[in-house]
């Protein structure tokens, strides 16, 4: 059986273990936002305008948001390395249906994490009176949009992580069948 590269086996163990890495900061940021928020109790209203100091998870939320945008950005780079290397499609590095229908799973993910993380967030910086959120309103982020956006967080990556997987173990499986081309004869 023909091995891959080592260089590839590097590549790809690098990404499982940055991804899966940086999906648990990412994770851990969104459950501690959840804890950091504000609550109900921090907003101050004097009859006519409402007042709400900066939260800790506008930080929080920020760094995950970065986490998760290297984690896509990274897992994408390598899998399309490989695939369309130099302009050209690489013939023997093929990704599966199932990859491709996970990696679309990730990238929906993405887009609907990034844009939840921004808002709440945006939610979470000072509030000050008279200028709000959105047209002079002072806004909470609801109990358990940081949960909800950790578990989101992780069904990402993993899927990530799932069709780096399956191409990985596809293009291994691929590589096992190959017809030496002096001989004729197939190799295993």
């Amino acid at each position: 059986m023909v091995e891959s590269p080592p260089k590839f086996k590097f590549t790809f163990i690098f990404f499982i273990i940055f991804s899966l890495s940086l999906g648990l900061v990412s994770f851990s940021l969104c459950i501690a936002s959840e804890i950091k928020r504000n609550k109900k109790e921090d907003l101050r209203w004097n009859g006519r305008l409402c007042h709400l100091p900066s939260s800790p998870a506008f930080g929080l939320g920020i760094a995950s948001l970065v986490c998760l945008a290297l984690v896509q950005s990274i897992g994408n780079s390598i899998l399309f390395k490989n695939c369309c290397s130099g302009g050209k499609r690489n013939a023997r590095f093929k990704i599966p249906i199932v990859a491709r229908i996970l990696l679309s799973i990730s990238w929906v993910g993405f887009g609907i994490a990034v844009i939840l993380l921004i808002a709440a967030t945006s939610m979470s910086k000072r509030q000050a009176y008279g200028e709000g959120w959105l047209k002079g309103e002072c806004y909470l982020v609801k109990k358990g949009t940081y949960a909800g956006l950790a578990i989101l967080i992780f069904v990402t990556v993993g899927s990530l992580i799932g069709s780096g997987l399956l191409t990985m173990k596809s293009n291994k499986a691929d590589q096992g069948h190959k017809i030496h081309a002096q001989t004729g004869e197939t190799r295993d």
